[in-house]
């Protein structure tokens, strides 16, 4: 499915009323992973409070021992502090890189801004090297769109 084809699924998903914020968010994640070939993990941080650390939220893949990260550990860290998307072709060559798993080649994490404040991010991992491109990036910049209306 194509980015454009997955946008209306997205909104659709976000406007269910009767349900949770996280299971939206939930259904979110296994939309993206269940319709792009080359999303393996998909998962959602957040800041926890006036801490400086995200904590993780609803994700989709293999379970993670890094339910809580620091800011400035790692990539979902990294956004955390810079407030722009990191986007990394390669994990193996990336000295502040958390492993997951060793299967995973690349990652995208996206921050979240609710009212120009970065509130959390979307991380992606990929089995592929090099998978995720500028397209990825204004798809996930949309899906962080929608999804910061719920807050």
């Amino acid at each position: 499915m194509t980015f454009e084809e997955l946008k209306p699924k997205v909104i659709d998903i976000l406007h269910h009323e009767e349900k949770l914020r996280d299971e939206k968010l939930l259904q979110i994640c296994r939309l993206l992973e269940e319709n792009i070939d080359y999303y393996d993990w998909v998962g959602f941080y957040f800041r926890n409070g006036d801490k400086e650390e995200l904590i993780l939220g609803p994700y989709v893949g293999e379970p993670t021992d890094h339910t809580v990260i620091p800011f400035g550990k790692g990539i979902c860290g990294q956004v955390a502090v810079s407030n722009k998307n990191f986007v990394v072709p390669d994990v193996a060559a990336q000295d502040n890189y958390i492993a997951c798993s060793l299967t995973v080649k690349s990652e995208i994490v996206v921050p979240l801004f609710v009212n120009g404040e970065n509130i959390g991010q979307i991380d992606i991992d990929s089995e592929v090297l090099d998978a995720f491109t500028e397209l990825d990036e204004r798809f996930l910049e949309f899906v962080n769109e929608e999804v910061a209306k719920l807050f």
